[in-house]
């Protein structure tokens, strides 16, 4: 199967499932990697840093403060910052353990560096698309990098890919990605996937997604369809919880059945060369028409257009032989309906 590299983005989502479960995060978190091994995911993703690092203590919430009531990011990322390279390495060794991928997006220069032996590829965050020193020291490190590119003119994404090359880098996915939590349907943009494929046709392309699920999965089948080599979403156990990412994170199940829409999409769209299938060679054969005589005719006698009628099955002389069958003679006494074949004429 040619289903797309799922990354489960666990985010800080599981800081609240610590919470309310009264566990620790460490154990929240790798509780998110069991249900997402358990739902046949390719990458556990989470991201690395430090509210004193990632953003100043004045800035203003760019969310929806009806589902996440925190008023600065600087309060928001404080309460979801705890881990350090200790905690990562125990994750990755966890998610590896358990058969996938492991990631984090870094964002800042002392998680790059500490996450340098742990992930099987960079993730650089939309918001980090302008950060160029940044983007060229973690290209620098010869790994692959997947970047988003949310909130960004095609010439802005087309500077940081030049960066990420210039840096050294060979292996790059872009991620088609919208910068609104979250995003309205009619702000997916989807076709986006297109316009990044054919601009960038050296890379793959990915989406990285920020609708709310909807009961069929619906947004990232057609991500797929349009040609997303990866997707990514967020990840909770529990949509209901209130904070940062769960109102709009997929649960198991919705991973489950964006998995098997992956699935249905690659049995149905299979292969592009037009020919005859096995399944259809009866068909064909019986539904088809040959020429049929439309009254009894004696040994001899010419056949005129009006004799002949194309019927099904197909196992007799086809139409397209018409012009060749008309003037010729039969050389046997035939009935009306007979189907012809070349021996009778």
């Amino acid at each position: 199967m040619n289903k797309p590299y799922i990354i489960a983005e666990m985010g800080v989502n599981f800081y609240d499932t610590a919470r309310v479960l009264g566990i620790s995060p460490l154990d929240a978190a790798k509780m998110y990697i069991d249900a997402a091994a358990e739902a046949g995911i390719d990458c556990a993703k989470f991201q690395s840093y430090k509210a004193g690092t990632i953003v100043s203590k004045n800035s203003p919430a760019y969310w929806d403060t009806t589902k996440e009531p925190t008023k600065t990011q600087y309060e928001l990322f404080l309460k979801h910052d705890s881990f350090g390279e200790a905690e990562y390495r125990e994750l990755c060794d966890y998610t590896h353990a358990k058969g996938m991928d492991f990631t984090s997006t870094p964002f800042d220069y002392a998680s790059a560096d500490y996450l340098e032996d742990m992930v099987d590829f960079y993730k650089i965050s939309s918001s980090d698309l302008s950060n160029i020193p940044f983007i060229k020291h973690i290209g620098a490190k010869g790994k692959p990098v997947y970047m988003s590119v949310g909130a960004a003119y095609l010439s802005e994404v087309d500077v940081a890919v030049r960066a990420l090359k210039e840096s050294g880098c060979k292996d790059i996915v872009i991620f088609h990605c919208v910068l609104s939590y979250p995003t309205d349907p009619a702000n997916a943009n989807l076709r986006v996937i297109e316009t990044l494929k054919k601009d960038f046709h050296d890379l793959r392309i990915g989406f990285s997604d920020h609708v709310a699920p909807d009961d069929t999965m619906m947004t990232l089948a057609t991500a797929y369809l349009l040609g997303a080599d990866v997707i990514e979403k967020h990840f909770t156990l529990d949509k209901t919880l209130p904070g940062n990412d769960h109102y709009h994170a997929g649960d198991p199940e919705d991973f489950k059945k964006a998995i098997a829409n992956f699935r249905w999409i690659d049995t149905v769209l299979g292969n592009p060369e037009k020919t005859v299938l096995d399944c259809e060679i009866v068909p064909r054969r019986e539904a088809r028409r040959s020429l049929v005589l439309t009254r009894d005719m004696k040994i001899g006698e010419v056949i005129k257009a009006e004799d002949l009628m194309p019927k099904r099955p197909g196992t007799g002389i086809s139409p397209e032989y018409v012009e060749i069958v008309v003037g010729r003679k039969v050389v046997k006494d035939l009935e009306e309906d007979t189907i012809l074949t070349w021996d009778m004429v």
